[in-house]
């Protein structure tokens, strides 16, 4: 269990480091993510404990946004004076994600297929 979050741990400090070392405009544990998603799947499987130590995360997750909800009361009224901008931001964050997705998921059946005939 340890090694398994040393292991989640370790992949978001080699994210946080990349992002330092290039500069790029990336969150590092995003970084971390892909990083942790490489290693695994040269493993080919996901270790037990790994699948253990990620589970129990997922199913505490909205603990992990109690700190986002505490910093957008404590900015409130910033919000307030700025609600058009954050409003425009969102939604046109959120439809860029659902655009994106589309494309992939297309582009990933298509990818499904072509391999599925061989």
């Amino acid at each position: 269990m340890i090694g398994a979050i040393t292991l989640l741990l370790g992949c978001q400090l080699l994210g946080e480091l990349f992002i330092a070392a290039t500069g790029w405009p990336l969150p590092g544990p995003v970084v971390g993510m892909v990083i942790l998603f490489i290693g695994l799947m040269i493993h080919g499987k996901v270790p037990a404990p790994v699948a253990v130590v990620s589970d129990t995360l997922l199913r505490n997750l909205s603990l992990l946004f109690v700190p986002a909800g505490v910093g957008v009361m404590l900015h409130l009224a910033l919000i307030e004076r700025e609600w058009l901008g954050v409003t425009a931001a969102l939604i046109g964050s959120s439809a860029i994600t659902v655009v994106v997705t589309a494309f992939l998921m297309v582009g990933l059946k298509k990818l499904a297929r072509v391999g599925g005939e061989d």
